[in-house]
């Protein structure tokens, strides 16, 4: 966890070649590149433009990283080198990492899963014990509870281990049961 809201930054690494992602340059850079030259690292992907996942994307950057976010969400960086699309495959060594625009917390939102693997990379579409905030400027909640049906719930297995941008994992099992709850809710 790094920066003042303990935002959850992964490394997704090929044991067989060496090389590796890093998902959200959230905060703390120092931290972030030391991560990136020893873990070998070598592209960034942003889970959406929202200012806590995006505060170390200007060192990551001068430090020679590309940096990929969603074209709906790339006025909200300060720079960027390539955008992500939907249902798009990233070749990290041996790891094909897809990608799953899932907006309503951000009209750019995206998701990432590891081909092989019972791993969902959300952002902060889904959390344990329900969907991200949808109150900030461009966040959408009808739109968000449908990437979470559609995008999440209909493609992967309850035992879908879900990694959130804040706080603790949960999975794709203990989430579902809870879908109407959050819809009557309206949050």
């Amino acid at each position: 966890m790094v920066g003042p809201v303990d935002n959850n930054v992964f490394v997704i690494r090929c044991r067989e070649t060496g090389e590796a992602v890093l998902l959200d340059a959230a905060n703390e850079h120092d931290r972030l590149l030391e991560l990136c030259r020893t873990l070998g690292v070598r592209t960034v992907l942003e889970t959406h433009g929202h200012w806590d996942h995006i505060q170390a994307v200007p060192a990551i950057r001068d430090a020679g990283y590309e940096v990929g976010v969603t074209a709906a969400d790339a006025a909200m960086l300060p720079s960027y080198d390539y955008v992500l699309d939907d249902d798009q495959t990233i070749e990290i060594g041996r790891l094909r990492i897809h990608t799953h625009l899932t907006p309503g917390h951000t009209p750019g939102s995206i998701s990432f899963s590891v081909e092989g693997t019972p791993l969902l990379f959300s952002g902060d579409t889904l959390f344990p014990g329900g969907p991200g905030a949808t109150g900030f400027e461009g966040g959408d909640f009808p739109t968000i509870l449908r990437s979470i049906e559609d995008r999440m719930f209909k493609v992967f297995t309850a035992d879908t281990i879900v990694l959130p941008g804040h706080g603790d994992d949960t999975t794709i099992g203990a989430e579902v049961p809870h879908l109407d709850e959050w819809a009557a809710r309206g949050w």
